[in-house]
């Protein structure tokens, strides 16, 4: 009997490249208290910040949620549209472009916890067996064909996001919330990009219903 033995080579990288992955149920969301309140709300005009190590990530989230606020009838600009990776995400650069948009209202989402927990999980091999007879009477050659694949990496996130509205006309911040998630993903779902649409829609449902855009 002859046994042989494949292994599947596996890379040993784990990339995340955003700073979230996908959630299994939607974000909790809870109102933070601000000095001010918005006496010049509902607004118009959002100009969208998001504030994270990676461009993409920035990107994506700003793209959702300006899609949600502009469905419930308000204006909004993802920064990321007016600037690339190479651009500085500095104070003076947003100011510049509330005067290019003429934006009446800034929102900012960043990251302020994120906890990862990896574990390692045992995959089943795959076997084929080819059976052949030989010269000799009632036996038999078997050949068995073994894939065994590395053991497998689950991950387990805990993400918190704040987010703040600004007034461009006082200069304050008028609204604020966080929104918390947990949800799980293995390896080969870590870039799920329906977290993107999970957050905006939580963020922008939120605003909506404290009449902080037209509608």
């Amino acid at each position: 009997m002859r046994f042989k033995t494949f292994y599947r080579k596996a890379v040993p990288i784990v990339c995340i490249a955003v700073f979230f992955g996908a959630c299994s149920a939607p974000p909790q969301v809870s109102r933070t208290p601000t000095l001010s309140e918005p006496t010049d709300a509902p607004y118009k005009n959002v100009l969208v910040i998001c504030l994270a190590s990676s461009f993409d990530s920035r990107r994506y989230l700003e793209k959702e949620v300006v899609k949600r606020i502009s469905e419930r009838g308000a204006q909004a600009v993802a920064s990321t549209s007016m600037m690339d990776s190479k651009t500085p995400a500095t104070r003076e650069t947003f100011l510049a472009m509330v005067e290019a948009t003429g934006a009446d209202a800034v929102l900012v989402t960043q990251l302020v916890n994120l906890d990862i927990e990896a574990k390692k999980k045992d995959r089943r091999p795959q076997a084929t067996y080819n059976f052949r007879p030989t010269y000799y009477y009632n036996v038999w050659s078997v050949e068995l064909e073994e894939y065994v694949e590395p053991q497998a990496t689950n991950y387990e996130f805990s993400l918190v996001l704040a987010t703040q509205v600004y007034s461009a006309l006082s200069k304050d911040v008028v609204w604020a919330i966080e929104s918390k998630s947990k949800f799980g993903r293995d390896y080969d779902h870590l870039r799920d990009y329906s977290i993107y649409e999970d957050e905006a829609a939580a963020i922008v449902t939120q605003l909506s219903k404290d009449r902080l855009i037209v509608r």
